[in-house]
């Protein structure tokens, strides 16, 4: 009786995995409908663990999908969508090639649309689901609500990524969940905290659009990512309006009269929204009360903890108590915009934290009050200087804003008036409690309020320098002769110590001895000698001070260091490497970024010098 076995590449991840070709013939679709399908289910290439096996012997690289993707796929009536238009695009093509245009307008009424909001509830059952998945959402449809109108680009989606934002950011606004915000190249960086969730978006800069000079950027595949986050995006404004209780579609109080007299009553009211600056209506006025309702129960909860989560229970109190106060930062402030200042930004950030904003009527719709209203406290100007200012308010640079929020405090006005040289803007999203990051002397300082920083700071003239540098002079010559002072004393005490050691053991001896004498009298037995020998050996010994050898001790630790890492199986040695590599790279780059950092400084104290020297000159002569 002869057993046939299984033939090779009939079992195992040769089985498991199917090419990019395979898959299309397995669900007969064209490239293009296969990658929007991809994306718009989530389904990504899996990459085998044994590429040779999966491919069955081909040794080229290859797209691999896993054969249960492509099986759930087979079972999406999407798939019937993209028959529909393929015929559709046939019936069209034909008619207007045949001269029957009747024929071929019946055929666009009856335009077939694909619909992705049973895809969105597959995708995310739950809400926290999709809150999680919004940083991608939000920094996309940002982006594209900034764009015109492009060739692969539909105009009613750039549209649509604008209203979708625009009402995101006012829920944001109701809320009162933002929480950090920064400046950097790529636009601003905001971070909210909605449902517990952190969620993180770029908003980047308006500038003028360049059109690209080569296709570097697949803008058709972005907007097939667009065309799903746009219906996952109103899904969850539509939920968080229902949490706040307010009307969605948002609405406000129509109480202007120059309202009546507008033909397009919408997009007055659409500008109106736009310009964050309305506060919209809401459904009933329960959102206060269920506040309170959390931060009562939340006693309650800190009540069932165990004594042993004490640390933890007040770390939640205080940061509770940040969080309330960071709510009203802005509270009973003014703000006026000038022209230059991104508005929408800063309109954001302040209507976030409490405060009233406004800027000319010319600019923008939705200003509140104009320039000469003596009620303004702060003034955003981001210009050298001004003709006409209020004595009555500050004039400040438009940093000021951004860096309050991130200290969570109001930060001293002076270094942030009209000409003044600005501190550095410093990211509130790095966590200095991770190892191996690098942290500005700045933020450092700020940290540790004894750290003094490197470089000299402006304010100090050249003279004081010197003063400072013949002051570091002699607090070093005073260190140098306390160390000495202090290590003749050690010596001296250690000599002292062992001379009193030397005397005890020479007293111990002498004991012993009269003790041996005395028993030789009566005839000192052979065990009474091995007893007193046992009796000097036990003796307690004082121990002597051996100055150790770092170099050596070092060396020692190395080689144990070594021997340990021979330790690790071979399972996890690769793993193992790229770990240490990857620690290799970290410190290499704090390193680069301090060497940078420094050469700055000393470039700066230098400059300073040469200025210094040249103003004296100057007054001389």
């Amino acid at each position: 009786m002869v057993v046939i076995g299984k033939k090779k590449y009939d079992a195992g991840e040769a089985v498991q995995f199917m090419s990019r070709k395979q898959a299309l013939k397995k669900l007969q679709l064209s490239l293009n409908n296969f990658r929007r399908l991809c994306i718009l289910k989530g389904v990504y290439p899996r990459e085998p663990r044994n590429r040779k096996r999966a491919q069955k012997g081909d040794t080229r690289i290859k797209i691999l999908y896993h054969k249960k993707d492509i099986q759930f796929l087979l079972h999406e009536p999407i798939i019937w969508k993209f028959r529909d238009l393929k015929v559709f695009a046939r019936k069209v093509s034909r008619a207007k090639s045949m001269g029957n245009f009747g024929e071929m307008k019946r055929f666009l009424r009856n335009h077939p649309t694909i619909t992705l909001d049973h895809i969105v509830k597959e995708r995310f059952p739950t809400f926290i689901d999709a809150l999680k998945d919004l940083d991608d959402c939000l920094t996309l449809c940002f982006l594209f609500s900034t764009f015109p109108s492009m060739p692969h680009i539909p105009r009613d989606q750039s549209e649509l990524c604008r209203q979708l934002t625009v009402e995101f950011m006012h829920a944001v606004i109701a809320a009162k969940a933002l929480r950090k915000v920064f400046i950097s190249i790529k636009g601003f960086y905001f971070q909210a905290d909605i449902k517990g969730q952190l969620i993180t978006w770029i908003v980047p800069h308006h500038f003028g659009f360049e059109p690209q000079k080569k296709s570097e950027v697949d803008f058709k595949l972005m907007s097939t990512f667009v065309e799903f986050y746009i219906i996952m995006l109103g899904f969850v404004n539509f939920r968080l309006y229902h949490i706040l209780n307010l009307y969605y579609p948002p609405k406000f109080t129509n109480t202007s009269i120059s309202e009546q007299a507008l033909v397009d009553e919408q997009a007055f009211v659409s500008e109106r929204i736009a310009a964050l600056n309305v506060s919209l209506v809401s459904a009933n006025h329960s959102t206060q009360h269920e506040e309170e309702m959390e931060i009562d129960t939340f006693a309650n909860v800190i009540n069932s903890f165990t004594e042993t989560d004490s640390a933890k229970i007040e770390e939640l109190k205080v940061e509770q108590q940040k969080i309330k106060r960071l709510k009203t930062l802005f509270q009973g402030m003014k703000f006026f915009i000038n022209r230059e200042v991104p508005r929408e930004k800063l309109v954001f950030v302040i209507r976030c934290f409490g405060g009233e904003v406004s800027w000319e009527k010319l600019l923008f719709v939705g200003s509140t009050f104009d320039e000469n209203d003596e009620t303004i406290t702060h003034h955003i100007v981001d210009r050298p200087s001004m003709d006409k200012q209020y004595i009555s308010r500050y004039y400040i640079q438009p940093q000021w804003v951004f860096d309050s929020v991130n200290a969570r405090d109001l930060m001293p006005v002076e270094k942030y008036l009209i000409g003044c040289v600005l501190p550095p803007h410093l990211s509130p999203f790095s966590d200095p409690r991770h190892d191996q990051v690098y942290i500005p002397p700045e933020e450092r300082a700020m940290m540790d309020p004894n750290y003094r920083l490197n470089y000299v700071e402006e304010d100090a003239s050249v003279s004081s320098e010197d003063s400072d540098a013949k002051k570091d002079k002699s607090d070093s010559e005073h260190v140098k002769d306390t160390k000495k002072k202090t290590f003749n004393e050690k010596t001296s005490n250690d000599k002292g110590k062992n001379e009193k050691n030397k005397e005890t053991e020479a007293n111990t001896d002498v004991v012993i001895q009269e003790e041996i004498e005395q028993k030789g009298k009566v005839k000192v037995d052979i065990k009474e000698q091995e007893r007193l020998f046992k009796k000097k050996q036990m003796q307690v010994n004082t121990g002597k001070v051996v100055k150790e050898d770092p170099w050596e001790k070092a060396r020692q630790e190395k080689q144990e260091f070594r021997l340990r890492e021979k330790l690790v199986s071979n399972k996890h040695r690769k793993l193992y490497k790229s770990m240490t590599k990857g620690k290799e790279d970290r410190a290499k780059a704090i390193w680069l970024l301090c060497k940078k950092r420094r050469l700055h400084d000393e470039a700066k104290v230098s400059k300073k010098k040469e200025s210094g020297k040249a103003h004296k000159i100057s007054s001389k002569v």
